[in-house]
Parts: C-alpha cells; structure tokens; sequence
C-alpha cells in the first residue's frame, strides 16, 4: 500500500434490490475519496439481493470503472456512517489500489488471506490453511442465498474467495465480548461434543454452581447467553487466548453438556457470559491494541459482527462499531452482520461464534 492510497466508504439504501442502490454507494465513495475511478471495490448487499446478485456487482463495476468487485450478501451491513438490518441496503469500499488479489501465487505469499464464505461452503481442509484467514460468513438470517459470494466481478462457483493482501501491514483480533464467571478449570471427562466432568464435577451440576454464584437464575439458564471458553491452558485463558463453544443443549438426567465444538480431555475452560457491558469495553480495547501493533494510524479497517452481536445485542444500536469510531474518528470502516467469524485464535483459523473480528489496514513501513 502507497502513502498515496485513498480509501473511502459508500452506503445506500432503498426499498427494494435495485442495482441503482450499489451505483450510488459507490459513487458516494469515489466522491469522499476524491476520484473517479477505482482499483477495486469491497461491496456488502444485504440478503435482499442475495438471489441474483450479478446486476448489483455489474453496477458497482460500472460505476468504478473496474472488474476488481469483491464481496458477498450478508443479513446485514454497516460502514462508519451507518448500519442497516432491515431492508435493501448497498455499502461499497472503493481503493485507488487493488490490494487484494485471488490470483494463487498472491494467496501463497500472503501472511493473511481476506476470507469470504457461504456456510455450505465451511470445512476443515480448507479452513485450516497455513496463512491466516480473516472474515466472515455470508449469507441472510438463516445462513443460506445462491451467489452470495463474489470476486472478479462474478459470483463463485466455490461458495467462497480467498485473496491474498499486498502492500500492508495488517493487524487483527476477535473481541470474544464475554464476561468469564469462573476460575479455569479441568477439563476431566469427555466424548465427543459431549462435556461429562469439568474438575471431576458433572458438568451441569458445575455450571449451575457457577451461575447461581453469579446471581443467574439456574432454574431457568439464559443457553444462549452462555459460553464456554476453552485453550489447552489455564494461563492462556487467563491471557485470554481461547476459543469458544457455545451450549447446544443438556441433559438433566446424565448431568452432561452437548456442545457446538468438542473439547478435548485435559484442556482448560471457564465458563463464561455474554454480556454487553463488558463486550463494549472488549471492543475497546481491542481497537486500541491492533492499532499498537501497527505502530502507526490505519487507512482502513474491516469488521465482521456476528448477527447476534450488534444493533439485537446493544439493545438497537452497534456499540462494537462505536467504538471503532471513538477510536479512529475519521476512519473509513466497512463490515456486515453474519454467521460466523473467522479469526486466527491460538494458531489456527478458528470459526467463531458471538463474536466480532476487527481487521486494521496500514502503509507498508
């Protein structure tokens, strides 16, 4: 990335998927950046164009002067202006520069790959790469849409795109958002994504403990505001270098835990809170770390929010993108509200849940 690189953001939206919506985000762009063309365009619709896409992405080519489209649909989008979760919406990012490329050399020698995918189109092969992806997962609200992904200006036939980054330095981080309610802990017995005995303690009966310590109603357990956060030591915990699982469901009778990730015997958990309060102040300082490891200000930064983590979760308005902005005011910022996140947690790609992972974007040294 060159000192000269001029990046802005564009969004728009309408009544219904009308591709003249896509146009006028990236115009509004080219507009804030100053220029009239684009080397390439990061573009989010939401899910209302998600069942023909390739109008959309053949305005926003137009309208930048470009092949270089890049993006996918998702529930909802956000730039630094605005959020939208309701209705047809287009945010653009336009570039003077094309960073990003698919070509595979580029995706090889890149140390992060800009990540994009459809559910369907997840596994671990392809996940557990030796670069580390940063993204997020498209889609509407139940994870599903024909051609939501798209590079080069087309749709994939793949349901995901891989791009390798040039010419910046990157610097990214998920914010779990979670407040741990308990000390780490053993993982003793376990099979599968079943959690049998977490310090030789039935799970259920463990995690009621906690929570009635905690003031949270056992009769009645908030499953979807519980986690478990999970590392192969208790001192990573504490570093909060973890990955989650989160609560399928339990078994009253057997005192066990189903969850959406096996945990392996002899890891470390705690359990763990979704909290707003404590999830704002994450955001926070998660922003202000990325930024020290930049050494400099950013150009641009990328967020991906789980659907349950923004506007639904801070009672109607995104407090994670807040405070993005209270950081870095006059940054440009692009995002959406997806399925999942994908991050690079303890070494390895991790596909996250309930969380938002925040991409920093700065000139080359």
């Amino acid at each position: 990335m060159s000192n000269t690189l001029k990046v802005a953001t564009g969004i728009n939206t309408g009544s219904d998927a009308n591709p003249a919506l896509v146009s006028a985000a990236v115009q509004s762009a080219l507009e804030k950046a100053g220029v009239q063309t684009a080397g390439s365009v990061l573009l989010f619709l939401t899910s209302e164009f998600a069942t023909a896409p390739q109008l959309a992405i053949k305005a926003a080519a137009i309208a930048a002067n470009t092949t270089q489209v890049i993006g996918c649909s998702a529930a909802g989008i956000f730039t630094e202006d605005e959020w939208v979760l309701d209705g047809a919406a287009a945010a653009a990012m336009i570039f003077s520069e094309d960073i990003f490329s698919g070509l595979s050399e580029a995706v090889q020698h890149s140390e992060y790959l800009l990540t994009l995918a459809a559910p369907s189109a997840l596994n671990a092969n392809w996940l557990n790469s030796k670069q580390k992806r940063f993204g997020g997962i498209s889609g509407d609200a139940t994870g599903r849409g024909p051609f939501s992904v798209w590079h080069n200006g087309k749709g994939t036939t793949q349901g995901y795109c891989e791009l390798g980054i040039h010419h910046c330095q990157v610097a990214v981080a998920a914010s779990h958002g979670l407040k741990l309610i308990s000390s780490p802990r053993k993982v003793t017995s376990s099979q599968h994504l079943d959690l049998i005995h977490v310090a030789h303690i039935p799970a259920l009966i463990s995690i009621k403990s906690t929570c009635q310590k905690q003031n949270v109603p056992i009769d009645d357990l908030p499953y979807h505001l519980l986690m478990i956060a999970y590392a192969k030591t208790a001192h990573a915990i504490e570093q909060g270098e973890y990955a989650l699982a989160s609560i399928v469901m339990t078994d009253d009778e057997a005192n066990t835990i189903t969850l959406s990730h096996p945990i392996e015997l002899g890891s470390w958990i705690c359990w763990a809170l979704r909290d707003a309060a404590t999830a704002k102040v994450d955001m926070l300082n998660t922003a202000q770390q990325l930024q020290q490891q930049l050494h400099q200000n950013p150009a641009f930064a990328i967020m991906f929010s789980c659907i349950g983590r923004g506007p639904y979760f801070y009672n109607g308005n995104d407090q994670d993108l807040t405070a993005v902005k209270a950081t870095f005011p006059k940054l440009p910022i692009i995002g959406f509200y997806g399925n999942g996140e994908i991050a690079p947690i303890l070494g390895n790609n991790t596909l996250l849940q309930y969380s938002a992972v925040l991409g920093l974007f700065a000139a080359e040294v």
